[in-house]
Order: structure tokens, then sequence, then C-alpha cells
């Protein structure tokens, strides 16, 4: 049996020895080709087989299936690492990762055999396949079905701003199996979605930024499915499983908490510390950092959110409320101080030659992916308010 994904721990010595492995990466061939990438919106493919050599397509999944088996919080710093440098590069193996846990969070023993050890090598890669034209922050709003079809399902819709939507090669695809269920979530299933007869690629979506990941859209036509396909083998789990059930652990109990937010998107890969790392670019790009500084907020507050979130996803613990807080403050202070930095600099911080322009473009869409700031605000009061923090 692997180990739980909470109570996973590492030694101080080994993680410092990731991490400085990951810093070498990072200076070595990383940054030196970040703005030449984003500028030409090219994807990294000699640096996403690095990746594959480094385990990052495997970092969270456990070494049981051929994973590094890394608890949260040493995965938040690697992100946060190279997010200073190009976070783009991240959103790579981030997506993957959220296909790989969804899998071994709910799948059957059978399908964690079959899927997670490829997941873990960067065979095969992928992500969440949850937007639609007409769905995203609600995702009970999602149209399209899966059929029952004697063994299998008959799947038909569309999908949109999917992270590694054409680079990829499967997905965990959240569909509709009782359209007609109220609420509504208890309509929707999770689907292990690869690449074949009846899913193609739409298109390349252009975006201002976060470029060189690829945003695409997906068609689903007569897409046939077999049943072992659907994530933990029963119907309606799904909303939970992309949702809520991400970002949860058990309670003391050892029972799957109820689910506790209907309607949004919020929870999933909110562990992501990119946001704060833009950041921290900006002090940075702008000169000395103590005097940045002073346009911003402390750095130092933003990674102990992250960190709390991280701490307590890794313990069991509820954390939507504290990933929320590290993603509203994280998010805010990067597009505040993208503007702050290129101000800064003037007529450079526009030109393209220096990467302030960069940081610019990629600081808006941290504060409406993956679960608006808006959203934010209301998942923090209530939660506040539910634990009698506001009178």
């Amino acid at each position: 049996m692997s180990e739980p994904l909470q109570g996973r721990s590492i030694d101080p010595a080994d993680e410092a020895q990731l991490l400085s492995t990951i810093d070498r990466w990072v200076e070595r061939e990383v940054k030196p080709i970040a703005k030449e990438f984003d500028h030409a919106d090219r994807y990294p493919t000699e640096t996403v087989e690095q990746m594959k050599h480094l385990g990052l397509f495997g970092a969270t999944i456990s070494p049981e299936y051929g994973g590094l088996g890394l608890p949260a919080g040493t995965y938040a710093k690697i992100v946060m690492r190279i997010s200073q440098d190009w976070m783009a590069v991240t959103g790579i193996f981030n997506s993957h990762l959220m296909l790989a846990l969804a899998i071994e969070k709910f799948g059957t023993p059978e399908q964690k055999s079959a899927w997670l050890p490829r997941l873990a090598t960067g065979e095969i890669r992928g992500g969440l396949a949850l937007t639609e034209p007409d769905a995203g922050t609600d995702l009970q709003g999602i149209r399209m079905t899966a059929r029952r079809d004697g063994n299998g399902y008959v799947l038909n819709g569309t999908k949109t701003w999917i992270s590694n939507g054409i680079e990829g090669s499967c997905f965990a695809l959240l569909v509709k199996t009782d359209p007609d269920a109220q609420p509504r979530h208890k309509g929707m299933s999770l689907f292990i979605a690869p690449k074949q007869e009846g899913f193609r690629v739409g298109r390349k979506l252009e975006k201002l930024g976060y470029k060189s990941i690829d945003s695409g859209e997906l068609i689903f036509e007569d897409y046939r499915l077999p049943a072992d396909n659907l994530i933990g083998g029963v119907e309606g789990q799904g909303f939970y499983q992309a949702t809520g059930g991400l970002a949860l652990g058990p309670d003391q109990r050892g029972r799957p908490r109820r689910r506790h937010r209907r309607g949004s998107a919020a929870t999933r890969r909110r562990l992501r510390p990119g946001p704060q790392d833009v950041r921290q670019t900006d002090l940075r790009a702008s000169g000395d950092p103590a005097q940045a500084r002073r346009h911003g907020h402390p750095g130092a507050r933003r990674r102990l959110l992250t960190l709390d979130a991280a701490t307590k996803f890794d313990s069991g613990e509820r954390c939507d409320m504290e990933a929320g807080m590290a993603k509203l403050f994280a998010t805010e202070s990067a597009l505040e101080n993208s503007i702050e930095s290129l101000r800064i600099h003037g007529g450079y911080g526009y030109s393209k030659e220096y990467d302030i322009e960069r940081l610019y473009r990629d600081a808006p869409l941290l504060c409406i992916g993956e679960g608006t700031n808006e959203m934010q605000r209301i998942i923090i009061a209530k939660q506040l308010i539910k634990q009698g923090g506001i009178a």
C-alpha cells in the first residue's frame, strides 16, 4: 500500500539537497531561455525532458508508483524557486500532477497501477479538463455529458483553456453523467481521458502572458471510454474529486470531509505557489530589494502563508481558508508589484529587453485563474464567520 498523501515527510538534509539541485538547474537551464521562449510563445520541449529527468512529473506521486512522494511543503518550495525565473514551466508539471493526484487519491487500485507509473516518468503527461466556454468558476454549469452505453460511456462536449491541452496526452475530464440531477453537483463524474479517436484539439488559445505553456480547446465527439476509466468506479463523485477533494484530507476519524464549497473551482491546484514568486522577481528586477519593498508588503509574509497552507495539507487538516489567503495575498501583491516595477523602470520597464514587461503580462492571470480573487474573499469570509473570527 502507498503511504497516505497527507502525513508525508522528508529529511531536512534531503530537502536541502533537492532544492539545491533545482536551484542549479534553474540557473543553468531555465533562466537563460525564459525571455526568448516567452516572446516566441515556444513550447520548451528540451526543458520538459530535463524535468522528466529531475522527477518533477512524479514529484508528489508515491514512490510505490515510481514518484518522489514529496510532501506539499517541499513541493511548494520547488515551485517557488522555479517561478522566480519562469512561472510558465511550473504549470506544465503542476497541471499534470493534479491529474495524478485525482487518480492516486480517488482511483481504484487498478487505475493507480495502470496510470501512475507512466505519469510519474512523464511518459504520459496531461492535466485537468474542467473549464468549458460557459462554465469556469461555477463548474456546476458544465454541459459536457457522458452517456452510458453497454460496458462504457459515450462523451460529447467541449473544454477550453486547458493547460497542456495540446502537448499533453491524457486528462482528468469532468462531465455530467446525470444532467438532471439536483443538486447539480451530484450528477458529475470524473474520467481518465487519453487522446484517441473522438478526442481532438480545436485550437491553441493565444494569451497575453503565461506563454510557452499551451492552453487549448478540447473537442469530444462520440468519444468512447470504458467504464474502467471512471475515477473511483462510482458515478456522481466527480465534483468532489475535481475541486474540494483535492485540497482536503480526511477528518480526525478518517472519513472524507463533507463538501464545503459547491459551485466553485477555487480549490483545484490551490497549493501552487507561483504568484508570490512573480512578485519576488519583480522586487529583484527593480534593483535594491529593500527600496522596492516600500512599494509592497514584506516578502516573508506571503511565503509563510503558502507554507502554512501546505503544512495543513500535509497534516490532513482542512486548508481551503489558508490556501485562499495565500492565493489572494500573493496574487494581489504580484499584480501591484509588477505595475510598480514597471513604473520604477520607466521606459525600460515597457521594453521587451527587460523581464519587467513579461512579469507585467503574467501577473493579471494570477488574480483570475484557479478561482478568482473575488471567490477567495467569499471563501475566507465564510470560514472566518464559521470559526467565530468575525463578530
